[in-house]
């Protein structure tokens, strides 16, 4: 789960992180009642959405004055903005964050995330803030530093030592070296207690008054933590997310909206990627990820069927179903009345392999859906079969 970034500077200074001052507003009349409540000439206007990349997208504007503020909220609220995060139809900026403006003597970058290769929680730092971390990391890897956080002794004060003088913060004087420690053990331990699965600043930034701050924050939340945080769960906005994501995570299914024609249902999260590349070396192009779980019942695979199907990309339907702990036979009993329930018009090819798959396969066959429920043996040819009816369909 992702949240604003008004939201998580707000917890973020709950743990001794210094943030800009700043204040939310929904329309441009408040966003000029927020700015006359900051010191300064200089404010910035900063669009709310759950993406990266807002700066580039017109989304960011430093505002020099009354006129400029009005002018640039004007400009941002209800404007649809474009990143490279939000996809070619953008998000509809409905919030926007007034801040005080900063004198910024350097711009560096943090962040906060779990390493699954070392099974560690690991903290990345840059000199090149401002900048996307995957590009120091294609160009220049030799500028990010990682400290690996034994999860026994947690976050030592020689690993924050180590990062402030390979980040060059003793050249800014001994206040700001001494901020250090706290600001990077206030970041860690935020994400540690706040069941986070990732904590970015970029920048962090260093101020002509000495001071470190983050100047922005991105945070996002380990779903499964969540019922320990139902404080954090009250920070979702519903607005800024897929309704088909929203409906699936309501019935307990793992769903994430694409751009292709095949509508993928799978149970298990590795069986489901696996799914989605081998329709792609097939020539296919999958329309979602959707993991209806180990326990799947018929109730369940409704749900998923009627998911997929509001997509009206959706020409094609693969269902990719090992049965270990879910038996084939309520899988495949849950097809063929959701099928009938949910009257579909597109051929669905399914593939049931594991716990009763000899019954599964009777129940389908047997189901009088003729050829638009399709019982295909074994992963690969169900993949082309499914590749091949959307192609048909155009």
């Amino acid at each position: 789960m992702k949240i604003h970034e008004y939201q998580a500077k707000a917890i973020i200074a709950k743990y001794g992180v210094n943030v800009p001052k700043g204040h939310v507003a929904k329309t441009v009349e408040d966003a000029l009642t927020q700015a006359a409540k900051l010191e300064g000439e200089v404010k910035v206007v900063k669009a709310q959405i759950h993406a990266g990349g807002r700066g580039k997208g017109g989304g960011v504007k430093v505002s020099k004055g009354t006129e400029a503020v009005k002018a640039n909220a004007t400009a941002i609220l209800g404007m649809q903005l474009v990143t490279h995060q939000t996809g070619p139809e953008g998000q509809k900026v409905r919030t926007v964050l007034v801040e005080e403006g900063m004198d910024i003597k350097t711009e560096l970058y943090f962040s906060v995330l779990v390493d699954r290769a070392s099974k560690q929680v690991v903290l990345l730092a840059s000199t090149e803030g401002g900048m996307d971390i995957e590009e120091v990391a294609a160009h220049t890897p030799e500028k990010i530093l990682k400290e690996y956080v034994n999860p026994v002794i947690g976050l030592r004060p020689y690993q924050t030592s180590r990062l402030a003088f390979g980040l060059g913060l003793d050249k800014f004087g001994p206040k700001v070296l001494r901020q250090a420690h706290g600001f990077f053990s206030g970041l860690y331990n935020a994400f540690m207690a706040e069941g986070c699965d990732l904590l970015e600043i970029n920048p962090m930034i260093v101020t002509g008054d000495e001071r470190l701050l983050a100047l922005d924050c991105k945070m996002s939340f380990d779903s499964n933590a969540l019922y320990r945080h139902p404080e954090t769960l009250a920070l979702r906005d519903l607005d800024e997310e897929d309704p088909a994501e929203v409906e699936a995570s309501n019935h307990d299914l793992n769903f994430i909206k694409l751009d292709g024609k095949i509508g993928c249902m799978v149970n298990g999260a590795g069986l489901a990627m696996a799914s989605m590349d081998i329709l792609a070396t097939y020539g296919g192009s999958p329309a979602n990820f959707l993991d209806v779980g180990g326990t799947a019942d018929e109730n369940r695979v409704e749900n998923a069927f009627r998911i997929i199907t509001q997509d009206p990309n959706v020409n094609c339907i693969l269902i990719n179903i090992f049965g270990g702990i879910v038996r084939c036979d309520i899988i495949a009993n849950g097809v063929v009345q959701a099928f009938k329930k949910v009257s579909l018009k597109i051929p669905v090819v399914v593939r049931l392999e594991g716990t009763n798959a000899e019954l599964a396969h009777e129940i389908i066959t047997q189901s009088g859906l003729g050829n638009k429920l399709i019982m295909v043996d074994g992963f690969g040819p169900a993949a082309r079969k499914a590749v091949e009816l959307s192609t048909h369909q155009g």
